[in-house]
């Protein structure tokens, strides 16, 4: 049921904001150097690495840390649009759809994020794939923390469920937080 709602609701999203994503893409080179479109190594299902896509919010020759590591003189004026409206994750529809993510799950980390790896492995989180958005998200939880993560990724797993989803997608479209399940 989770990969039939991933599919259509990737498809759709694909479908519907493909004209705002070219607008997004034409601003994005106007914005800055560099291409429109972010390629990086995440971890996926079962440890597995994989190539995510985003819409470039930072300058091009930013390193390449976590984003609670990064200046916000990093980010590029269309980047603070971007990350505040969610809009960067946009891509990653892709990603849905052709099965490397799922609409909601622990989101992926860098390959050198090792304590949150090991926090995860630990709690058995890789066994499922990551997610555009999930739990952590919206109770406002990020990776500067990854016992606190790994724990509410956790929790996720063990109490996921399709409402809990489709909740907390609304929850990340409306910009709210939610209380403990």
């Amino acid at each position: 049921m989770k990969r039939a709602i991933d599919v259509l609701g990737s498809v759709i999203g694909l479908l519907v904001l493909s004209p705002i994503a070219a607008i997004l893409y034409v601003a994005i080179r106007f914005d800055s150097v560099g291409p429109p479109i972010f390629m990086q190594t995440r971890v996926g299902a079962n440890g597995k690495p994989f190539t995510c896509y985003k819409f470039r919010t930072m300058y091009f020759d930013t390193r390449d840390v976590p984003t609670h590591e990064v200046s916000r003189f990093a980010v590029t004026r269309i980047g603070r649009f971007l990350r505040a409206t969610k809009v960067d994750e946009f891509p990653q529809l892709y990603n849905v759809l052709r099965g490397d993510m799922t609409l909601v799950g622990p989101r992926p980390c860098l390959v050198m994020q090792t304590a949150l790896i090991e926090a995860r492995r630990l709690r058995g989180v890789y066994h499922c794939l990551p997610g555009i958005t999930g739990l952590a998200q919206v109770r406002g939880i990020d990776m500067s923390d990854p016992e606190k993560l790994a724990e509410v990724d956790a929790e996720y797993l063990q109490t996921s469920s399709t409402f809990l989803d489709f909740r907390i997608l609304f929850a990340t479209v409306v910009g709210i937080r939610i209380c403990p399940v």
